[in-house]
């Protein structure tokens, strides 16, 4: 098994060393994911959320034991090796819970955090960092930091083996209405003060509780990335905002980056070289398979070989019949609505591909490709040259391989180094 204290290790020694971190449940996008891996011989973090996957089955009527089983079979069908795959849970918190009082969401959060360490999740985020009723919305580092060791704790009681479990703490929740932007125009990083603050207030809270601190691992800060409806905001390559600084007392411990989704290839080894030796990426993948699979929608049209109504058509009419999982992030504020809801970066639209309808679309679509001629002159009008020589080797029909290698074509800058395995 890939052993994530051995990578810490090499980027605090100043080695350009780091792991990518895919958070996302569809089955495709993690098959195209693992797959990648394996082809790379590197090891992958496959992280699930609390409002994912929780004890009451989460948006996707997953459990924490069924995720691993749900990941380890599509490991399995793709021939990747299990031993490189790790798994972790992201805002392992009350947050799903938050509308209830604080001792009825922690009592939520206990089982859930118990559920996930029993199951074999390794790689614990814990963030208690959002009020509950009654409370502030963001709230002190004090109180943020006693929940999190008391969940640290029940997941060491809950654990085949608590020594292995790697505790991630911090946030980077932005404030309400998003990130906000410095003079630059940048998203203003952490400071290496609310960094050590954050630490301070963890090291007497794990201590109190009796938990060995050097079972944290990561600390989640804001290193200056984030991406908005409709805008990345890139990682100034030049700027160091010195928040290895803070880690000087906390030598077993590395900086966790969130929303790395849509970075310019070399911004990951640049993150590395700041000390995030864990990088999160998401939305950028299933916006990906969207995006292939669009593109292979406009050939069927362009072609006149669809037999029934597109694909976005019918996403659309999804997305419109049950608006709960794109309603309050999308107001057309940067773009028409619909655009909004199919090409906006957070990539709202994922939430809909396991529907039904959906998936009798894209099988639909994938059939109505799977006996025509697709040459290269008309495929390198909607993908790299890579991706076609990687979809053409692949053992499946060639449009689903097409959206596959798209998948790939996002998460490949993450694997900046060789094999660490």
């Amino acid at each position: 098994m890939p052993d994530l204290a051995r990578i810490i290790a090499l980027n605090r020694a100043g080695a350009t060393v780091a792991i990518p971190s895919v958070c996302t449940a569809h089955p495709d996008v993690l098959e195209a994911c693992l797959a990648l891996a394996e082809t790379l011989d590197q090891p992958i973090v496959v992280e699930a959320t609390s409002n994912q996957v929780n004890q009451d089955g989460g948006y996707t009527g997953l459990k924490p034991a069924d995720f691993i089983r749900f990941v380890t079979d599509i490991a399995t069908r793709a021939k990747v090796s299990q031993s490189r795959i790790l798994f972790g849970g992201d805002h392992l918190g009350p947050q799903a819970w938050r509308k209830l009082p604080a001792d009825a969401a922690m009592q939520k959060a206990h089982q859930m955090v118990a559920d996930y360490a029993a199951a074999g999740f390794t790689k614990i985020h814990l963030d208690c960092s959002e009020g509950c009723a009654g409370e502030s919305a963001q709230l002190a580092d004090a109180i943020t930091a006693t929940r999190s060791a008391a969940l640290a704790v029940t997941a060491r009681k809950h654990a085949p083996d608590p020594a292995k479990l790697l505790f991630v703490i911090g946030t980077e929740v932005p404030p309400p209405g998003g990130a906000r932007t410095d003079d630059h125009g940048d998203i203003p990083p952490t400071t290496p003060e609310a960094a050590r603050a954050t630490l301070a207030a963890h090291r007497d809270a794990f201590a109190a509780a009796g938990i060995p601190l050097d079972q944290i691992g990561g600390l989640v800060v804001q290193p200056g990335v984030e991406f908005s409806p409709m805008e990345v905001h890139h990682l100034p390559l030049d700027r160091d905002p010195g928040l290895l600084s803070a880690l000087e007392d906390w030598p077993r411990l590395c900086l966790e980056a969130h929303s790395t989704d849509y970075q310019h290839p070399r911004a990951y080894p640049r993150l590395a070289e700041l000390g995030f030796a864990f990088q999160k990426v998401g939305p950028a993948l299933t916006y990906a398979w969207r995006e292939a699979l669009y593109a292979l929608d406009t050939i069927r049209a362009q072609n006149g070989w669809a037999t029934g109504p597109s694909l976005p058509d019918t996403m659309e009419a999804v997305m419109l019949a049950n608006p709960a999982y794109w309603q309050g992030h999308i107001h057309g504020t940067t773009a028409d609505p619909r655009t909004e809801r199919h090409f906006g970066l957070a990539d709202r639209i994922r939430y809909y591909w396991p529907s039904s309808q959906a998936q009798a679309a894209v099988d639909a679509l994938l059939g109505d490709l799977a006996d025509k001629r697709l040459p290269d002159p008309m495929l390198l009008s909607h993908f790299g040259a890579d991706e076609i020589a990687t979809a053409r080797a692949s053992h499946y029909p060639l449009p689903r391989a097409l959206a596959l290698a798209r998948v790939q074509t996002a998460l490949r800058p993450y694997f900046f180094t060789g094999p660490r395995s």
